[in-house]
């Protein structure tokens, strides 16, 4: 079996989670190609999948100035470079899986479908919640009618206080500007994930949501730019507590690949993320609310809210018959029909696979894997370009009701504006 080849640009997290893959497909996947400009993120990587030292690429301009070294292409730098290193992929013959957001511009989601189209090229987007058990569980008990016809969708992010300040208030994606906004940066998989699963269309929405906490009217008195300097008392954010009790895991990783105590400290006394959660340049919102009106007269409530203690999902599904509902990390599922039992099904029991956002990474994987071979198999769950726009549509049409305070937008007329 001839195995499917690819070549990585940026080896931040999601591209070293896609090139991790390999272990677990190494008789149908290759990585032959990898491009970074942190060189210590190719070294780190290149430790388990050793590769020569001319497939080790400084960065982008490097990598895409080669004739084409691999079937597939994984796009996994920052939301604002999408566009250009998509773009580039595809010209030299590239298919492509892209990692969401496609863009952080609506112009570019365009021109990047537009590009792909001309060049009759495959692009998918990585959605990988859709390859979860959690949500095929949930997908499969509303495709059979188990509680009856759908009439409602309530679905919230807990994004986790811990999780917000390391990514979107310290992190690459703290300033719209520089990356997307909230609510397409961190929701677009809410966005995709609630249409899909009931499989309605969304016609109407709006939307609520502030930067409320996280800026500096709130900063405790006494507070300094850097934890190291700080002498405020059991603060949840106080930087040097907050990693070095995570070593090795996530997020450590993130601000070395290799974390141990020496090189975290050096990150934080050096980058923002040794800052005060006060005192930074941050402006995304860090609790937003959508109300969807969706084909068929479905109605759902979608909030994605910063201030939690746990970091993950939950959905209740109301139909005309029952319920169902379920917690990502509880990797249980319920359902309930009214006034008859409840019924638990633990996710353990039907999936040994929980890496990598609850296995949704290696099914994704496994997936374009299968396609680019022309297997035969159900390719419903694959967010292809086309697919995934809709769903980034809808994150940018609700930033622009929530900027209007609220106001309803169409969705048709939305996208007929584009």
């Amino acid at each position: 079996m001839k195995k499917v080849t690819f070549a990585i640009l940026g080896m931040g997290n999601r591209g070293t989670a896609y090139a991790g893959r390999q272990l677990k497909f190494p008789e149908e996947m290759e990585v032959v190609a990898m491009a970074d400009n942190r060189r210590v993120r190719l070294d780190a990587a290149n430790k388990y999948l050793n590769l020569p030292e001319d497939r080790l690429f400084d960065g982008a301009d490097a990598i895409l100035s080669q004739p084409k070294l691999a079937d597939i292409m994984v796009i996994a730098t920052q939301d604002a470079q999408h566009r250009d290193h998509a773009v580039r992929a595809m010209e030299l013959g590239y298919d492509l899986l892209l990692e969401k957001p496609i863009s952080n511009k609506l112009e570019d989601i365009v021109y990047i479908t537009e590009t792909a189209k001309r060049l009759g090229r495959t692009v998918i987007v990585c959605h990988v919640l859709r390859y979860t058990a959690f949500y095929r569980e949930i997908k499969r008990l509303v495709s059979e009618g188990v509680v009856g016809k759908v009439q409602s969708v309530e679905a919230m992010e807990q994004v986790g206080y811990y999780h917000y300040a390391h990514s979107y208030v310290r992190g690459n994606w703290h300033k719209e500007a520089d990356s997307s906004p909230m609510i397409l940066a961190k929701c677009s998989h809410d966005m995709d994930i609630i249409p899909w699963l009931v499989d309605k269309k969304c016609l109407k929405l709006n939307s609520f949501g502030s930067l409320a906490y996280f800026k500096a009217e709130n900063c405790p008195e006494g507070a300094t730019e850097r934890c190291f300097d700080c002498k405020v008392e059991n603060c949840p954010f106080h930087a040097p507590n907050f990693y070095l009790s995570r070593m090795p895991g996530w997020p450590t990783h993130i601000l070395h690949p290799e974390p141990n105590e020496e090189n975290i400290l050096e990150a934080l006394r050096t980058s923002n993320y040794g800052k005060c959660v006060f005192k930074m340049d941050n402006d995304v919102v860090d609790h937003q609310t959508v109300q969807m009106l969706l084909e068929d007269g479905v109605t759902c409530t979608f909030q994605m809210i910063g201030f939690t203690n746990d970091q993950t999902r939950t959905i209740r599904i109301m139909g005309t018959e029952g319920e169902i509902w379920g917690d990502f990390h509880s990797r249980k599922v319920y359902w309930q029909c009214f006034n008859q039992e409840v019924h638990e099904i633990d996710l353990e029991k039907i999936c040994t696979d929980f890496s990598g956002h609850g296995g949704g990474d290696s099914g994704l994987v496994y997936d374009v894997i299968r396609l680019y071979r022309g297997d035969d198999f159900d390719t419903s769950a694959i967010t292809f370009l086309n697919r995934s726009a809709e769903s980034h549509y809808m994150a940018f049409a609700a930033e622009a009701s929530r900027v209007a305070g609220g106001q309803l937008v169409d969705m048709e007329e939305f996208v007929a504006k584009l």
